[in-house]
This record gives structure tokens, C-alpha cells and sequence, in this order.
């Protein structure tokens, strides 16, 4: 007689992985002459069956088949297990091993445990939004459900105001999170996914600018500019009214004692306040109306605080024979918009990026051709590749077909609610930061997943054949 030992825990393993169920004998006897049987909650429901020496295939359940196979190496020890490869979300669950010498047989249970480590989080700027700049995180591929979590720099969870679950056909869990921040200190936040049965998680942090904050309140600044001109028109009508009635009760006093003469000096002397008082309050509605439009273009042209603006030339050398650059070297075009092609042409900026923070605008005239924008690793530039991607050292966006696309692995389609005419290039060196966004509304386009930087990026610009020129913009510096 013996004795079939299984795990005393249940055995994890991650989706489509190879998961080991082993059993043994107390004592250890050898299983070589016996019949070994692993199933599920049936006996009839066999994943591997072992029989007079070899597998018997005809009672495998089909699920398994081509997927198992059978641990011999400690068949004289009294140990024996079955391997399945490419674990399913439906391999979870109860097994049971059955070991039978003649007419005695045992049985152990064991636990298979799958779990799925799903996608790194993709978070953007939805935009500002109810007085702050609101944030979504979405993943997919996790199981069991999994537990997410929004980050500031110093490590303090953020409460998420929206969270949401969904599941796939292969019961894989898919989930969206939003968060609204209010606080332009913060600077830049994490979205965490964890995997509770295997205590590992996946994270994605992203950079808010500053700018973002500036555009949630704009009507608390032109109201309170507002509010304080009217205050001051009306204590100055006050003040007016009051120095008339004084004026007026001393008339009335002296009216008596004044000849027809006075009477009429006085009359013209109220003509005279009266029109002063139009020319008064004309004068100072003009003051509220200029008051007014210098506030607005300040709002609408805003300072970036955070990153410096880079002086951007092109680098004639660097261009393709079918580009011409213009002589400030701040313009390129196709010099025969006429010739039809599916090649790329590109060109290199002159200044490289070294360190630091930095940024650059970029104006896109005639969008009817296929270009692209962005910063490209020096050292790869010069080699040619076909695959323009983040992990050859190219972090671009731009348009191509009927859409626009990011650069990433797979291509990141994008959805703008406006044709991006005017671009602003966010470079970040040290957080390995390169971002996007429309300047002619002042909306996120995308920002990549943070890459590790080393040597020189230098800013990148292609088109395919077509009447499409990229400009950059002349701007004023922001801090160093």
C-alpha cells in the first residue's frame, strides 16, 4: 500500500507559460508497472493518462492535446509529473493525480492557479477640464482583477474619481481609471497596475505642462479685470454725482440774489460739467476695452515656464537632394511638389540636445502629403532604417493616409479633434520625455513611453513628395 502526495499550496503560473503538476509516492515506491492518471473534477475528463508503459492518447480530453507531456526522469523514486505547455485562462482550477498498482489506487488534489500580466498602462491628457487637467490610464490583459493606483513624485496615492472593469472572452480583465488634477505643483503622475496573486505591477508616468493649469481658469482672470473696472466706474460716477449735487443745492441757495446774468453763466457751467462727464466716461470705457484685449492676448499667448526654447535651424547637409531648405534655414520643401513618390526625403536639425528641457513649434502648411516630426538619436540617423521606432532611436508622429499616427511598436493611432497646423515639441532629456501638442488650441497630441537617452537627439523632419512645407517658429526663451 502507498500513499499520493500532491503541493500542499496551489501552483501560479502566468498565461501562456508551462505549468508543472507533480505528485509522488509515500513510501517511495517505483511507478514505472503503474497506472498513472491526471484529470479534472471527472475521471473521464483525463488531461494525461499513462498505461502499461506508455501515454494512452485516446482518453486525453482535446483541450490538452499536443500540450502535455509526462516527467519520468524520478519514475524509480516514486515521483512522477505532468508539463502543459502555452497555459490557458481554462486550464485554472482542480486536478486531480490518480496512481493505481493492481487493484489498490490513491489520489492527491492539486490547484493550478493562471494569472495574466497584462499591458503596461497608456496614459494621456484628456485636457483641462472642471477647473483642473483630467488624466486616463487604460491596460488590458490582467488576471485575476487587478488593483490600480495613481502616484504623485513624492509616492502619495492620488483617488481616482472614475474606475472602471471589463472582460474579455478569455475572462482577461481590461480597465480604464481617470483622474482630475487641480494642483500645477504636481508636475508629473504615475498610473500603477498590480497583479495581486503574483505581487508584480507595470507602471506608466507622464509629464503635465504647465501651460495645461493656465487654460482650466481663464475666466477667473477676465472676470475679476472685469469686476474691478466696473468698480471703478461706478465710484467715479458716485463721486461726480455727489460733487453736482453740491453744486447744485449752492445754486438753489444763491438763485435769489443773482441777476438774470448769473443765472445764465451758471446755466452754461452746467453744460460745460456735463460734457466733461461724457468725455469722462467715454475715455474710460475705452480704458476697460483695452484693458480687456491686452488680458486676453496674454492668456492666448502664454509663457512656457518649465522649458527652455530651443533655437532650432535645419542642417542643409543633412537634407535629401529632393528637399530644399530655405536660406534662414527654418524652412523645407520638395523642390519638384509636381513628382509623385512613395520615398521619405528627411532633414536634420543643427543644434543637438544634450541635457535639460527644451522645446520647439513647428508650422505644417498644406497637409496633403505624408510627413513626420519629432527627435532622432544622432548616432542613428546616419544608418538606414525602415522601422522609424522608439527602440531604433526615433521618437516621431505625423500624418499618413487619412489619419495621423505615433511612431510607436504597433503604430499608436491618434484621434485629434483639430488638424495639428502648428506643433510644439516637448523634450525632456533627463526623464526621457518626448511629447507632443496642437499650439493652435493648445490640446495634448501624445506623449511616448519614457526611453533612456544617451548621446545626441537631434530634432527630425520627413514629407513624401507634395506641396507640404514645415517652418519652425521664432519664439521667446523660457527659463534655462
Amino acid at each position: 500500500k502507498f500513499r499520493v502526495v500532491g503541493p500542499s499550496e496551489p501552483i501560479v503560473v502566468v498565461l501562456g507559460e508551462e505549468a508543472t503538476l507533480p505528485c509522488s509516492l509515500s513510501p517511495a515506491l517505483s511507478v514505472e508497472d503503474m497506472e498513472l492518471r491526471w484529470f479534472r473534477t471527472k475521471f473521464t475528463e483525463a488531461v494525461f493518462v499513462y498505461r502499461n508503459g506508455r501515454e494512452q492518447k485516446e482518453e486525453q480530453l482535446a483541450a490538452y492535446a499536443g500540450r502535455t507531456s509526462l516527467v519520468m526522469d524520478f519514475f524509480t523514486q516514486g515521483q512522477a509529473a505532468v508539463r502543459i505547455r502555452n497555459v490557458q485562462m481554462s486550464d485554472s482550477g482542480i486536478y486531480i493525480c490518480f496512481f493505481k498498482k493492481g487493484v489498490f489506487n490513491e489520489e492527491a488534489i492539486l490547484e493550478l492557479k493562471v494569472t495574466g500580466l497584462g499591458s503596461v498602462p497608456e496614459v494621456h491628457i484628456q485636457g483641462p477640464e472642471d477647473g483642473g487637467v483630467l488624466l486616463v490610464c487604460t491596460a488590458l490583459g490582467w488576471f485575476p482583477k487587478p488593483q490600480v493606483q495613481w502616484i504623485d513624485p513624492s509616492g502619495e496615492t492620488l483617488q481616482a474619481f472614475f474606475e472602471t472593469y471589463t472582460q474579455d472572452t478569455q475572462e482577461l480583465f481590461s480597465v480604464e481609471t481617470r483622474l482630475m488634477v487641480r494642483d500645477s505643483s504636481v508636475g508629473n503622475v504615475t498610473c500603477s497596475i498590480l497583479n495581486p496573486i503574483l505581487g508584480q505591477d507595470k507602471a506608466m508616468a507622464i509629464s503635465i505642462p504647465e501651460p495645461f493649469f493656465s487654460q482650466a481658469f481663464p475666466w477667473k482672470l477676465t472676470f475679476a479685470v472685469i469686476l474691478t473696472m466696473m468698480g471703478l466706474l461706478l465710484f467715479g460716477a458716485g463721486c461726480f454725482i455727489q460733487r453736482e449735487y453740491s453744486i447744485k443745492l449752492k445754486v438753489k441757495k444763491e438763485r435769489k440774489s443773482l441777476q438774470r446774468s448769473w443765472k445764465k453763466h451758471q446755466q452754461e457751467k452746467k453744460r460745460s460739467h456735463i460734457t466733461a462727464f461724457q468725455k469722462t466716461a467715454e475715455y474710460r470705457v475705452c480704458t476697460v476695452s483695452e484693458t480687456l484685449t491686452i488680458t486676453c492676448g496674454s492668456l492666448v499667448d502664454w509663457r512656457k515656464e518649465r522649458f527652455q526654447a530651443w533655437p532650432v535651424t535645419l542642417d542643409p547637409d543633412s537634407a535629401h537632394p529632393s528637399l530644399a531648405v530655405s536660406q534662414d534655414r527654418m524652412t523645407v520643401t520638395c523642390k519638384d511638389t509636381s513628382m509623385l513618390s512613395n520615398d521619405t526625403f528627411s532633414v536634420l536639425g543643427l543644434e543637438g540636445i544634450l541635457s535639460g528641457r527644451c522645446y520647439w513649434e513647428v508650422e505644417v502648411k498644406n497637409t496633403d502629403s505624408k510627413w513626420t516630426l519629432g527627435v532622432c538619436r544622432k548616432d542613428e540617423q546616419q544608418k538606414d532604417w525602415n522601422l522609424k521606432l522608439p527602440r531604433n532611436g526615433f521618437w516621431i508622429f505625423g500624418l499618413s493616409g487619412t489619419g495621423y499616427w505615433a511612431y510607436t511598436e504597433p503604430w499608436t493611432s491618434l484621434s485629434l479633434k483639430q488638424d495639428p497646423c502648428r506643433v510644439g515639441v516637448f523634450v525632456d532629456y533627463s526623464e526621457g520625455d518626448v511629447s507632443f501638442y496642437n499650439m493652435s488650441n493648445r490640446s495634448h497630441i501624445f506623449s511616448f513611453q519614457k526611453a533612456s537617452f544617451s548621446g545626441t537627439l537631434l530634432p527630425y523632419f520627413s514629407f513624401t513628395s507634395g506641396d507640404v512645407s514645415l517652418t519652425i517658429c521664432s519664439m521667446v526663451s523660457g527659463p534655462e
